[in-house]
């Protein structure tokens, strides 16, 4: 396993281990029956009792690239009763864990919306959803930083972001989608300084969470930097990693392990210095009308000065990872 940032381990915490899984495939798109049958087989490894945690990308079972309402009309999913709620439920409740999963939301539609469009042009949300053990509906987020693609059929949900308080190993859980982890408008999109809503959002959360742990799932359909370093890194194409899009989450979710800053202290971020914080981000692969990539796990220590990679996939990987954490 390569570690992306070289920080010794400090002292070890009496964590109760934490057990991930990511789901990682090329979902086709619009072939929901199909994908779902797809994944169902890649999960079908997981048994019951041996994870705490399956994370699914953005937009899992229905692929991501829909340029029109018209498009991904027939692909939207009403909660708790669409697909992909129904996958979430059945895997959550044969495993005993909780799942998060992204998938197009379809909305009650009004006369007009809130952003002076027509509902019409944009019924759906992009979300992500979360069953608990017994296959109980948890609750639901709708992503609020929309990609251009998002933005020809979503509308951006009420509420930057989402957390749930939940038991242990978890803890507080802090739920983003994919584009959340920007900079958000009128800050430049691509920039790696502040604003860091969606980190400091995670971090102010598990500050105030009683739980001496946090964990902040980001579900992902990002696409690929196109920066190959096979050379220097080593590795096959077949084997490669993106280690710049990498790099640049980690400077995104700077809050989480950066308390240098006293602007930060006076924030009220710095409570999360004690904690330690496990970031999963869930990325799809595959090529659907673009380049995708692939997803790290990255393990926080707030307190060793930086963050560690726990692991990873790589671009082109297929399959089911499974992490055990603190």
């Amino acid at each position: 396993m390569k570690n992306l940032l070289d920080h010794s381990e400090e002292q070890t915490r009496d964590y109760q281990a934490l057990r991930i899984a990511l789901v990682q495939y090329s979902p086709k798109l619009g072939e929901v029956e199909d994908n779902m049958e797809r994944v169902e087989e890649l999960c079908s490894r997981i048994e019951p009792g041996s994870v705490d945690l399956v994370c699914f990308p953005e937009m899992a079972l229905s692929g991501y690239v829909f340029h029109s309402p018209t498009e991904i009309s027939p692909y939207l999913e009403i909660p708790q009763e669409g697909p992909t709620s129904r996958m979430c439920e059945r895997l959550a409740r044969r495993v005993g864990c909780f799942v998060v999963a992204g998938y197009p939301e379809r909305l009650v539609l009004n006369t007009t919306t809130d952003i002076g469009v027509a509902a019409a042009d944009r019924p759906g949300a992009n979300s992500a959803i979360v069953y608990g053990p017994k296959g109980e509906f948890i609750g639901n987020y709708q992503k609020t930083n929309l990609w251009v693609t998002d933005k020809s059929w979503a509308r951006p949900g009420p509420t930057c972001f989402a957390s749930f308080t939940l038991p242990k190993p978890i803890g507080t859980l802090v739920l983003g989608i994919c584009m959340d982890l920007n900079a958000h408008p009128p800050a430049d999109w691509q920039s790696v300084e502040a604003p860091y809503e969606f980190g400091e959002y995670a971090a102010k959360k598990i500050s105030e969470g009683e739980a001496a742990r946090g964990v902040a799932v980001l579900v992902n359909a990002w696409l690929d930097s196109g920066v190959w370093n096979l050379e220097e890194e080593e590795e096959t194409k077949e084997k490669a990693v993106d280690w710049t899009t990498v790099k640049f989450w980690i400077n995104r979710l700077r809050p989480l392990w950066d308390f240098k800053s006293e602007k930060d202290r006076g924030r009220g971020l710095g409570g999360a210095e004690n904690k330690e914080t496990i970031v999963v981000i869930c990325n799809r692969t595959g090529v659907e009308r673009g380049k995708y990539l692939v997803a790290p796990i990255l393990k926080f220590r707030q307190c060793s000065g930086g963050p560690r990679l726990v692991g990873i996939m790589s671009r082109q990987e297929e399959g089911v990872s499974v992490w055990e954490v603190g």
